[in-house]
C-alpha cells in the first residue's frame, strides 16, 4: 500500500492531487534522483562481490575504448586476455606497487599523504601532473567510471573504492587491475600486454621488462609508440631499483 501510494504520488495521481507547482516537479525530480543513485550503488555492490570468485570480463574503460577503436576499425577488437594472479610474474607486481602505489598493503583505500603531495605538486605547476590515486580508486574508475573529470565522477569513485577494499582482499583487487588496466593502443591486461611488447607470457616477464610496463601505465597509448623516450627509460631505471623493496599480497 504505502509503494503505491509513493508511485501515485511521483505521478500526481493520489486522491486530491492538484496541478503540481514548480517545487512540487523539483520534488519529485529529487525523488527520481535519489532512486536512481540508490539503484546504481546496489548495482555496483553486487557487481563486485559477484568479482570475489569470478573474473570480470570486460570494464567501462574497455568498452569505452573499443567504441573508439571501431569507429576507424568497425571489426578491430582488443587484445585482451585474463591470466590468474599466480601466473603473473612477481617481478610485475612489486614493479606495479612501487610505481603507482608504494603503501598499498597499508591503506585502506586512500593514500592520504600521497594525495596531499600531488595537490602541492599540481598547485605549483599551475595544471595536473600528478594525481595520487591509488591502486584501488584506479581500479573503480577502469571498472565503472567514464573519463570524464566531474565532481560526480570523483564522489562515485570514493564509494566503489571503499566498496572494493571492504569486500575484496589485496590479492585480488591487484589480480583485477593487473587484468583490466590498459597498456597500448587497444592492449589491457598483463598477459596481452607481455605479449604485445615482450612476445612471451606474463609469467615470464623478467624485472627489466616488468619496471618498463610499470612505466608506462600513467599514458600507455603514447609508449605504444614512443617505446624508447629518454623520460620512459630513466622512470623504469627507478622503478626497478625500487621495486626489491616492495611486498605484494601473498
Amino acid at each position: 500500500m504505502r509503494n503505491s501510494y509513493l508511485v501515485k504520488w511521483l505521478f500526481n495521481q493520489h486522491p486530491g492531487a492538484q496541478a503540481l507547482t514548480k517545487m512540487g516537479y523539483i520534488n519529485r525530480g529529487l525523488v527520481l534522483l535519489f532512486t536512481y543513485i540508490f539503484v546504481y550503488q546496489i548495482w555496483v555492490l553486487l557487481h563486485i562481490v559477484w568479482w570475489i570468485q569470478f573474473n570480470p570480463h570486460s570494464s567501462s574503460f574497455m568498452q569505452d575504448r573499443l567504441e573508439i577503436i571501431q569507429q576507424k576499425r568497425p571489426d578491430a577488437e582488443l587484445k585482451y586476455k585474463w591470466v590468474n594472479y599466480e601466473k603473473i610474474s612477481i617481478h610485475l607486481k612489486r614493479a606495479v606497487i612501487a610505481s603507482e602505489d608504494a603503501k598499498f598493503l597499508e591503506h585502506q583505500g586512500f593514500d592520504w599523504e600521497g594525495i596531499q603531495k600531488a595537490y602541492a605538486k599540481n598547485i605549483k605547476k599551475g595544471k595536473i601532473v600528478a594525481g595520487g590515486s591509488t591502486i584501488s580508486q584506479q581500479l573503480a574508475k577502469n571498472l565503472f567510471l567514464s573519463t570524464q573529470r566531474t565532481p560526480w565522477r570523483k564522489a562515485q569513485e570514493a564509494v566503489i573504492t571503499l566498496m572494493l577494499e571492504k569486500i575484496l582482499s589485496k590479492r585480488r583487487i591487484l589480480e583485477i587491475y593487473l587484468n583490466v588496466i590498459e597498456w597500448g593502443n587497444g592492449v589491457f591486461g598483463a598477459e596481452a600486454a607481455a605479449r604485445h611488447y615482450y612476445k612471451t607470457s606474463a609469467s615470464k616477464l623478467s624485472a627489466g621488462q616488468s619496471a618498463k610496463l610499470a612505466a608506462m601505465i600513467p599514458n600507455p597509448r603514447f609508449y605504444d609508440k614512443h617505446q624508447y623516450t629518454r623520460y620512459l627509460n630513466r622512470r623504469t631505471a627507478t622503478i626497478q631499483a625500487r621495486m626489491y623493496m616492495v611486498a605484494v599480497p601473498k
